[in-house]
């Protein structure tokens, strides 16, 4: 586990700083998505594995003043650009592991999670643990602003059938961890699943 979280943290330690500069047209995904999760004026949600932040400006626009809005990272140094972008303002920043979040049991609406499960080390484990923070019939996204086919090309790989994220796999993945997905869409410029926390 030390192993992956080493690697992880030094995979985004080394692209921090200009994170933001190399994908500056993801505003209006992020944006979309976040609306598709339905969030309500009020509603406390965790942006898990927020990076630099650039979602915490449109929860917070869709929380509202009232709204609790926490963003997570393993990273010192993205949670660092967020900060330095402003994006704190939007909400409190805090390092953590997803596997372990200092969060109290159902004591949020909604987790958003950006590019966030091909990163965990244990997925079904990880997402069991965002199931724990979130109130029955709460709500999550798993979201990236392009598709799985993309993704690949990008990275100069083929999609296989035991791809996470999957249709087939990613949805019993989650009902094992106390999510029902209601939502899958994955097309050339979003990957999202929404899923509902179960009783």
């Amino acid at each position: 586990m030390a192993d992956d979280h080493t690697h992880v943290q030094e995979f985004f330690s080394a692209r921090a700083a200009d994170w933001d500069v190399r994908f500056p047209d993801d505003g209006p995904a992020y944006a979309a998505a976040i609306c598709a999760l339905g969030l309500r004026a009020g509603d406390a949600v965790l942006d898990a594995g927020c990076g630099t932040g650039r979602a915490l400006p449109a929860l917070r626009a869709a929380v509202g003043p009232r709204g609790t809005v926490l963003g997570a990272d393993l990273t010192a140094a993205m949670l660092e650009a967020a900060a330095r972008a402003g994006r704190d303002r939007s909400g409190l920043l805090i390092q953590a592991d997803a596997a372990r979040l200092p969060v109290r049991t159902q004591a949020l609406d909604a987790v958003f999670a950006a590019g966030l499960i091909a990163h965990l080390p244990q997925p079904e484990r990880n997402l069991a643990e965002l199931a724990r923070v979130v109130r029955p019939g709460g709500l999550l996204a798993l979201f990236h602003p392009i598709g799985r086919a993309p993704m690949a090309a990008r990275h100069r790989r083929t999609l296989t059938d035991d791809d996470l994220r999957a249709e087939p796999n990613l949805g019993p993945m989650l009902t094992r961890s106390g999510w029902r997905m209601t939502t899958y869409l994955d097309e050339e410029a979003r990957f999202l699943v929404l899923a509902e926390r179960e009783n």
